[in-house]
C-alpha cells in the first residue's frame, strides 16, 4: 500500500500483483460516514481480486483535510447549511481537482495506463457521479454504494436523523437541482453499478432504484446493510464483492 499526495489530494494506492504489465486504474472516494477516510475505504473495499491499481482519494473536509477545529467544525458547518457549506464545496472541489490528480497518478503508478473506473460511497458517490457526468476523464465504468443520487432527499433524511429543519434558499435549491442524477441520467454515459443497503434510508434506496430504472444501470441490494459499511462487516464484504466483479467484467482489456 502506497500513501501520498497527487496534485494536492491525499491518496492511498494498492498495486496489482504484476506492475510490469499495463493495468486498469480504479479511483474513488470514501463516505463521510464509515468508512470515512481513504485508508478506511481501502480496508473496507480492497478489491483484492482485481487486476488493477486501486486508488482511494481523500475528500475535502475529511481525514487529513479536516479544517481547523476538526470534526466539530465540520458539524458546525453542516448545522449552519449542509448544502452550501458541505455538500456543494466538497463535491465541487473533489470533482474539480480530479483531472490533475488523475494525470499525476497515471504518471507515478507503474503500469497504470489501462482503462479507468471510478467509484464512491455516499458523499463520495456524489463526487463519482459528478465526475462521470462531466465526461472529461475517459471513464470506462463506474460503481457507487449507498449513493447520494439526489441531494434533496438526503437533506430530508438528515433532518429526520438529527431532528433539525433545513431552511432552503433559492441558491441551495439550485445546488440540489444540479445534484439530481435521476434528472441528469442522460449525462451518465459509462456503465454504472449501484449498490444499496436494504436497510438504508428511502432517501438513498428510492433515488437509486429510480436511476436504475431510468438508466438501465445494474442495481445490487445488500440485505442487512444500512448506510455505512465499515471494514470487516458483512456489508463491506458485499460491496467489495460487487465492485470487484463489476470492474473485473467492465475493465477487461
Amino acid at each position: 500500500m502506497i500513501e501520498g499526495i497527487a496534485a494536492g489530494v491525499p491518496f492511498v494506492a494498492v498495486p496489482p500483483s504484476d506492475t510490469d504489465a499495463p493495468a486498469a486504474l480504479v479511483v474513488g472516494w470514501h463516505l463521510m460516514d464509515a468508512p470515512a477516510s481513504e485508508q478506511a475505504m481501502a480496508e473496507a473495499v480492497p478489491m483484492a481480486g482485481l487486476r488493477a491499481w486501486r486508488v482511494y482519494l481523500g475528500l475535502p473536509l475529511s481525514g487529513k483535510r479536516l479544517p481547523e477545529g476538526g470534526h466539530d467544525e465540520v458539524f458546525r458547518l453542516a448545522g449552519s447549511d449542509a448544502v452550501l457549506n458541505v455538500f456543494e464545496p466538497v463535491t465541487e472541489q473533489a470533482a474539480g481537482e480530479f483531472p490533475a490528480a488523475l494525470a499525476e497518478l497515471r504518471d507515478r503508478l507503474p503500469g497504470a495506463s489501462g482503462p479507468l473506473g471510478v467509484f464512491g460511497g455516499s458523499a463520495g458517490a456524489l463526487v463519482a457521479l459528478e465526475v462521470l457526468a462531466r465526461g472529461d476523464a475517459g471513464i470506462t465504468a463506474a460503481a457507487v454504494a449507498s449513493p447520494v443520487v439526489q441531494l434533496a432527499p438526503m437533506i430530508a433524511a438528515n433532518e429526520r436523523r438529527f431532528g433539525v429543519t433545513y431552511s432552503w434558499t433559492e441558491r441551495s435549491r439550485a445546488v440540489a437541482a444540479r445534484y439530481d442524477f435521476v434528472n441528469r441520467a442522460g449525462e451518465l454515459t459509462a456503465p454504472l453499478l449501484l449498490v444499496a443497503g436494504a436497510d438504508d434510508d428511502v432517501a438513498v434506496r428510492e433515488p437509486a432504484a429510480a436511476l436504475h430504472e431510468k438508466l438501465g444501470a445494474e442495481l445490487v441490494t445488500v440485505e442487512g446493510m444500512a448506510h455505512e459499511f465499515p471494514a470487516g462487516t458483512p456489508g463491506a464484504a458485499r460491496v467489495d464483492a460487487a465492485f470487484t466483479e463489476w470492474f473485473g467484467r467492465k475493465l477487461r482489456g
